[in-house]
């Protein structure tokens, strides 16, 4: 007789990185039990730098898409982490690992501009994406094209392209000038905090 694992089962037989916050994730848990004050008080600004400004790991990620795989964050005022100033225009963000932590990268045209360390990475919850992004509703000829590229795709795989990872962003205003950031890409997002003022 068979039978069918439990969801706590499954849930208990599914490993994570180290690095990942796996606790269940309440939908509307970011930063409650976080002292933010506290917490960017302690986390030191990044004393490292890419060689010539550019981020190695672009091109594994790029190497497959038509476009860019990275959420585009629009800033109109400057923020602040700590001794850094980020300026107001268009940025890639990208989150990448150095030495067993992470971080966001604020890229400009190919180039890597600043580097905001993270304060915590987590699992997306499941769903996310189809309930916060919009649905694609596509026409008779659009699915035919799609179907069409899907067929070549499976028959020769030089020419498939990697599907592009979901993004989303959230920022929340915070007390005390603070705005948390939340980078969603791909199955994890990753939080990271930035002030409005300069101390």
């Amino acid at each position: 007789m068979l039978v069918s694992p439990t969801l706590a089962e499954e849930q208990q037989a599914t490993t994570y990185p180290e690095d990942v916050n796996a606790e269940e994730i309440a939908e509307d848990e970011y930063t409650e039990d976080i002292d933010i004050e506290q917490m960017y008080r302690e986390m030191p600004v990044p004393d490292f730098k890419y060689q010539h400004n550019i981020d190695p790991g672009e091109y594994v990620d790029t190497m497959h898409s038509t476009w860019s795989p990275y959420p585009l964050f629009r800033l109109t005022t400057p923020l602040f982490f700590k001794s850094i100033a980020i300026e107001p225009g268009y940025y890639l963000l990208t989150p990448r690992e150095h030495e067993g932590a992470w971080y966001i990268l604020f890229k400009q045209q190919g180039k890597v501009k600043y580097i905001i360390p993270c304060y915590k990475k987590e699992i997306v919850p499941v769903d996310f994406y189809k309930n916060h992004l919009p649905q694609i509703k596509m026409t008779k000829v659009q699915l035919i094209r799609e179907k069409t590229l899907k067929f070549i795709g499976k028959r020769f795989k030089s020419s498939k392209r990697d599907p592009i990872p979901d993004t989303y962003l959230e920022a929340s205003d915070l007390d005390n000038n603070f705005i948390s950031i939340i980078v969603y890409w791909g199955n994890y997002r990753y939080y990271f905090v930035l002030r409005t003022i300069q101390l």
